[in-house]
């Protein structure tokens, strides 16, 4: 579904970084199923999230990367790239792919 939705995973990666990365300040990187089934990446501000009428894309959230500064600071202080860069080796893709399935029978 990644490979489909982004072309490849190391793209996907790419995106859902840079989500993280520029989100100014506190907020949250997603990756979402929307409405029409598609696989998508956005970002919220603060604690907005992609089920919420103000959010830019909506969807139903998979997976949700916390960038608040509190998610990281005691163990990478200021820098979010290295809490992002470790991130992704604690994902549970199976739980990701059941609630892909959910989400895709529900669409």
């Amino acid at each position: 579904a990644i490979d489909k939705a982004f072309g490849s995973f190391d793209a996907f990666k790419e995106e859902f970084t840079k989500a993280a990365t520029t989100r100014f300040g506190s907020g949250w990187a997603w990756l979402i199923v929307d409405a029409s089934g598609d696989l998508a990446v956005t970002s919220t501000p603060n604690q907005d999230n992609p089920l919420m009428d103000a959010a830019d894309k909506q969807g139903k959230p998979l997976v949700g990367l916390d960038v608040w500064e509190h998610a990281y600071y005691l163990k990478y202080q200021n820098r979010r790239a290295d809490y992002l860069k470790a991130w992704w080796n604690v994902l549970n893709w199976d739980e990701i792919n059941k609630r892909l399935e959910q989400a895709s029978k529900a669409a």
